[in-house]
């Protein structure tokens, strides 16, 4: 529970921090109420909309009401998909807003011991460094390939687990082996006449829990034409810090990166990841506020792309065969990746052309799936909701494969199809792992 003594310093820093005109900018309308997820499965709460959050930050900011415990639930609860902003009128940065709140909340808020170490060792001791992030998933592996696992699950110990994390142990992808997440590359050629020389974000999770998916990735564009660079010294995103109420790491990380690809004369930095990708291209407003950095970042932002969108721009579908066997498959949308980084169209202009294939467009591909980061662990109960929702949706379009774009939402909809015991008739993959499954398919003698 918030002290009096914490909401006074909250007040005062929504006073000092909080941007007064982009709060003023929202005009009541009430667009952005049809689009919010948090909205419609709260049986339609005010303030659990984005016009009904910018209202209490406005009257936090006022004096009007205290930042009281109603008050951070209802921001806890948002998801931070940021899908009412493409649909607002006066263009307001809801997202960059929900930041900011939750920075001022975190760092004023004295957390219990237990939630201070878990914080601490999460977005200091863990993401920040990619040799720690391998030994974790190493010791995953490590347990998925021991026997471990498959004692686990005979036993009753995952019950031992809270249940979102057990849930979540159901769908962990295999996990690749010690040696190959240390055996990176660090320049790769193309593997056809070069169009473009790219760098590759390859993020921390990405290059180790999902490295087959960076792999492919790489090796498309390859395919595509390009020089490929990928630094050694960059780091996390920092969206997680960033969603998480710690601003200040984040900005750390940011820089990081920035400095890690601002020298490598690249035409572009891809990335495979829409949340990542989303944080990325939002490094100018993260750093707008210093003189040193702001303009740096500007340059960084220009460059990013998602991988669909390089590979829909140099033809690689219309110059590489993709084909299938005969399936029914649709396509759940990144929140981040569409309503930030604005690309809906590339990765269904892709998918459209695998031959044998039917493309069946899912109702509501747009609305979040619930994944959201972590919010599936720290919010699984409104998780759960949005996921059952999303897998009616999916059921019935007949689709035997959905296709995702950023690693929660692939292990989101891959739980989503555990809880509907459709293991054995559906599954979901990453549009990466499709294409390059494709490529493989219509061209045996491609290695990929």
């Amino acid at each position: 529970m918030t002290s009096e003594k914490e909401q006074e310093k909250i007040q005062e820093q929504f006073k000092a921090r909080m941007n007064e005109d982009e709060l003023l900018n929202c005009m009541r309308c009430g667009f952005c109420l049809p689009t919010c997820p948090t909205y419609i499965e709260s049986g339609y709460k005010e303030s659990h909309s984005p016009r009904g959050r910018i209202a209490l930050m406005k009257a936090v900011v006022d004096g009007i009401i205290e930042p009281d415990e109603d008050f951070e639930r209802s921001l806890e609860l948002c998801l931070g998909c940021r899908a009412c902003e493409p649909v607002c009128p006066s263009g307001v940065n809801y997202g960059h807003l929900l930041e900011e709140a939750r920075d001022i909340i975190n760092q004023n808020k004295k957390h219990s011991l237990p939630v201070r170490a878990i914080r601490k060792t999460v977005f200091q001791g863990l993401f920040p460094h990619q040799n720690r992030m391998r030994n974790l998933v190493g010791l995953i592996g490590f347990y998925q390939r021991s026997g471990l696992q498959t004692i686990a699950r005979k036993t009753r110990y995952l019950g031992l687990l809270p249940k979102p994390i057990a849930t979540m142990e159901k769908v962990l992808p295999k996990v690749p082996t010690m040696k190959e997440m240390k055996n990176r590359p660090e320049h790769l050629n193309p593997m056809a006449e070069k169009i473009h020389r790219v760098a590759f974000f390859s993020g921390c999770l990405m290059d180790t829990m999902f490295l087959q998916t960076n792999d492919a990735t790489m090796k498309l564009l390859q395919l595509a034409g390009c020089e490929i660079v990928i630094p050694k010294n960059q780091t996390c995103c920092g969206a997680l810090h960033g969603h998480s109420g710690e601003k200040e790491a984040s900005k750390d990380l940011a820089k990081r990166n920035i400095m890690a690809f601002e020298a490598l004369d690249v035409d572009y930095i891809i990335t495979n990841a829409g949340g990542c990708g989303a944080f990325l291209i939002d490094y100018d407003h993260l750093l707008k506020d210093d003189p040193i950095w702001k303009d740096r970042a500007v340059d960084f932002k220009k460059k990013i792309k998602d991988i669909s969108e390089i590979l829909v721009a140099v033809d690689f579908h219309k110059k590489v065969k993709l084909e299938l066997p005969p399936q029914v498959i649709t396509y759940q949308d990144s929140c981040h990746l569409r309503n930030v980084m604005k690309t809906a169209s590339t990765p269904r202009t892709l998918l459209q052309s695998i031959q044998g294939v039917q493309y069946q467009e899912m109702k509501d591909a747009d609305r979040c799936c619930g994944s959201a980061g972590i919010y599936n662990i720290v919010e699984s109960e409104m998780s759960m909701v949005m996921l059952d929702y999303k897998m009616v949706q999916a059921k019935a379009t007949s689709a035997a494969t959905i296709v995702t774009a950023n690693p929660g939402c692939l292990l989101q909809m891959q739980l989503g199809i555990e809880r509907e015991n459709l293991s054995t008739k559906m599954r979901a993959v990453h549009i990466v792992d499709l294409l390059a499954e494709a490529t493989k398919n219509a061209n045996p003698n491609i290695n990929i």
